[in-house]
């Protein structure tokens, strides 16, 4: 058997992907992964083979810098690291601008690129990034199943009267004006409008008797996988859903890095911060998570990414301070994580049974923030307005999460960890 993985050029997409996809190479099957140059070194790390497919302008080999950009990208880049610092509703509006671009890059082409990779790969199975929207389309053109992996917030696959974009629920933290949610939906249905008629366009040019839609963004594969935990989603969405599996989380064996097993062994009780690829880039914001836990005497394993250290202050030398850290392992250790909210940061901390201090910027980080403050697993914080005292009275308070919470907390990781979600999404696949 064979199965092919389709993913942007990003570490954070294709890491959970490829990840899903040892289940199938465990059981001697053939994997290839379909996507760009930046991400070659992760594909061959896995083992697998790969074959080249440029979904987008962008790419991030795990470590993101407007300068390492094609210069558009860069330039979009910039605008959205400057949307983040006016607040939440002025970010969500720039992506909303920017989604043509950053979601279906020249698409006819992309399309047929896929088809070609598809005749020439042969697979039996597929599974493809649900945002890879110009692939799906050239999937979705020929007839084509696949299994459609939605990373982000299920609320990534809008349902009923959801609009792509505009957040259908918000943390207690962020309070934003009635007219300018009001402003962000029209502007958000706007560009539902553009992005449909182009992906209509581009499937009659693919195929004359494509199917078109009244919405590309809700638009999905024959199954959903939601790279989520089940215990997270909103009860009233369900009756909505597509047909569909929630696998949990992805948690991927990381190469043994014996300076950090050390360090672990030594740390005793410990938080673990990452802003991920993109928003690391807000050092303001990580100065004051590394000001929290000096005033609380907490030790840190802190991946700095786009952040010169030297901008964080004074390190206490007992912290363990990278560009990048191996996040998986140290989550199976923390006691709690601060993050910007991106899919993989909350999945991976349930599934490790990890409690939360969320800071969201964008996208669907709002709902997963939202979600995490409704279980009880974690604290939601504005980035942006949180001082550090509002900092270091939240993270005290997660490191010493305790009761129903934490009782519940456990299990979830334990249900992930009898049935992990690789398996859970071969086991749907296969049927």
């Amino acid at each position: 058997m064979t199965i092919l993985v389709i993913s942007p050029d990003y570490a954070s997409h294709l890491l959970p992907l490829a990840t899903l996809a040892t289940a199938w190479q465990a059981r001697g099957e053939r994997v290839v992964v379909a996507s760009g140059p930046a991400t070659a070194e992760l594909v061959a790390g896995f083992g697998f083979e790969r074959s080249d497919l440029r979904l987008g302008r962008g790419s991030n080999p795990g470590v993101i810098a407007a300068e390492d950009q094609p210069r558009d990208e860069g330039d979009s880049l910039r605008g959205f690291f400057e949307a983040t610092r006016r607040g939440a509703v002025p970010t969500l509006e720039f992506q909303a601008a920017e989604r043509l671009v950053d979601l279906m890059w020249d698409p006819a082409v992309s399309a047929r690129n896929t088809l070609r990779i598809v005749e020439r790969v042969s697979p039996d199975r597929i599974l493809v990034d649900h945002l890879a929207f110009s692939a799906r389309l050239g999937l979705d053109s020929d007839g084509i199943p696949y299994g459609d992996v939605v990373l982000g917030h299920p609320t990534t696959l809008p349902v009923g009267d959801e609009v792509y974009g505009s957040p259908p629920v918000w943390p207690s933290a962020f309070r934003a004006e009635p007219r300018e949610l009001a402003e962000l939906r029209r502007l958000c249905e706007r560009v539902t409008s553009g992005f449909t008629a182009e992906w209509n366009r581009v499937g009659r040019e693919l195929h004359a008797g494509f199917r078109t839609t009244r919405d590309a963004f809700a638009e999905h594969g024959a199954l959903v996988l939601y790279n989520y935990p089940d215990e997270l989603v909103d009860h009233e969405r369900r009756p909505l859903l597509p047909p569909h599996r929630f696998l949990g989380s992805t948690l991927r064996a990381e190469p043994v890095d014996p300076a950090i097993e050390a360090w672990i062994l030594g740390a005793g009780r410990f938080a673990y911060v990452s802003f991920g690829s993109f928003l690391s880039v807000r050092g303001d914001v990580l100065r004051r998570v590394v000001d929290a836990a000096k005033s609380l005497g907490v030790r840190l394993a802190l991946a700095s990414g786009a952040t010169d250290p030297a901008q964080l202050g004074d390190l206490p030398p007992d912290w363990l301070v990278r560009r990048y850290l191996p996040q998986v392992r140290l989550l199976s250790d923390a006691t709690a994580v601060v993050t910007h909210g991106g899919n993989n940061s909350v999945t991976e901390a349930v599934g490790s049974g990890v409690p939360l201090v969320i800071l969201p910027f964008s996208t669907d980080q709002f709902a997963g923030a939202a979600a995490v403050e409704r279980s009880g697993f974690g604290v939601v914080l504005d980035p942006n307005a949180a001082s550090v005292h509002e900092l270091a009275v939240s993270l005290a308070a997660v490191m010493t999460l305790d009761g129903e919470a934490r009782t519940r907390l456990d299990a979830v990781a334990a249900r992930q960890a009898a049935r992990p979600g690789p398996e859970l999404a071969f086991d749907a696949l296969s049927a």
